[in-house]
């Protein structure tokens, strides 16, 4: 039997999909950039986008979610990239043939400070 997942990690989920739906068009922002805001590490953040369910990715925008250097995840599975890729370039971002996002600095979307949470259970 598969172990529930604890209060902290279903909070910290809820939160990625808040703040990655608040990402407005035309800009992006990084797992990094969401994961100083929230006080979690970026791997929280990408575990979460990573696990996102279908009704989810139809939703959000999580393709305005990029690595800390402006560049799309090499980790990514490559179909994935090359969707994501897609859905930037609708937007009018302009990337290069590495996935680098051109002109990064007009685009970038400040998610806000580090917040002092504490995600633990109580």
């Amino acid at each position: 039997m598969a172990k529930p997942k604890s209060l902290a990690a279903t909070r910290i989920r809820a939160e990625v999909i808040r703040l990655v739906g608040l990402i407005p068009g035309g800009k992006f922002t990084t797992y990094g950039s969401i994961a100083i805001h929230m006080n979690v590490a970026a791997l929280h953040v990408s575990s979460v986008m990573s696990r996102l369910t279908d009704e989810e990715s139809k939703t959000l925008p999580w393709h305005r979610v990029v690595g800390a250097d402006a560049r799309i995840s090499p980790k990514m599975n490559a179909e994935l990239a090359v969707l994501q890729r897609k859905r930037l370039e609708q937007e009018g971002f302009h990337l290069d043939a590495q996935g680098y996002i051109q002109d990064a600095d007009s685009h970038f979307h400040v998610v806000g400070l580090r917040r002092s949470i504490r995600w633990s259970d109580p």
